[in-house]
């Protein structure tokens, strides 16, 4: 269980990320906590060396493409699941703050404990729904969000674009279906007081991966009577 240090520096190197030795020792606990939990909780149905460090750790940081982390000062990762992308973007970027946000409390309790072992500072795993925790303090507070959630994006929009401050950005980390899932959402971004800033599609991961990435630009308030109550932006999406 325990990842290969220089194999994963290598597969950094390949999206031109420079991990030092630390880093990659953290990438190595992670693996190995992600293996001993998911017998106790399902985190995660990958779990093959190779597979987590390519489809897990670096598709994590491929966001690194569209968007420039040093400018960003605060993140939120919603629908993290098992910290993906939240706890790798920390990191490789460990003067961001990130809040890490998942529904399921047996998730955040396996996210404490990775955030213990890696001696992480300035993140921290929220239990609750995003329907809910957007109408706290958390709301629109971070200059970015991020999520790598299995949602339909119009859906996600609902969840994430009330987090955002004004002119701060929501990355949607999407499939092969990007432009497809774009024009059902039109309607929610705008409504949202998004607004679509740029699509990059097929940025090729492996040979059975593509990865494509939405990027929404918060330009107005969103009206306080979204996110609708829990359950609603599923059920019916704007």
């Amino acid at each position: 269980m325990i990842m290969n240090i220089n194999k994963i520096t290598e597969k950094f190197k390949n999206i031109d990320i420079q991990l030092n030795e630390r880093q990659a020792e953290q990438f190595s606990i992670y693996y190995k906590e992600l293996c001993i939990w998911n017998d106790k909780i399902n985190l995660t149905s990958i779990l093959e060396e190779d597979a987590v460090l390519m489809k897990h750790f670096v598709d994590s940081l491929l966001s690194t493409k569209v968007i420039d982390y040093k400018d960003v000062k605060r993140l939120i990762d919603v629908g993290t699941g098992a910290g993906f992308p939240g706890i790798p973007i920390k990191i490789v970027y460990p003067h961001i703050e990130v809040v890490l946000l998942d529904a399921l409390s047996k998730r955040v309790i396996f996210l404490d404990h990775v955030i213990e072992k890696l001696d992480l500072n300035g993140i921290s795993a929220v239990h609750g729904r995003a329907e809910d925790l957007a109408r706290t303090d958390l709301r629109e507070s971070f200059d970015l969000c991020v999520s790598r959630a299995v949602s339909q994006l119009n859906v996600l929009c609902e969840y994430c674009l009330p987090f955002i401050s004004n002119n701060g950005l929501f990355i949607s980390y999407k499939g092969n279906k990007t432009i497809e899932e774009l024009e059902q959402s039109k309607n929610a971004i705008s409504i949202l007081g998004g607004k679509v800033e740029s699509v990059v599609d097929n940025i090729v991961l492996d040979a059975s991966t593509n990865r494509g990435f939405v990027i929404i630009r918060k330009e107005s308030i969103t009206d306080v009577k979204y996110p609708r109550r829990a359950g609603k932006p599923l059920k019916r999406p704007l």
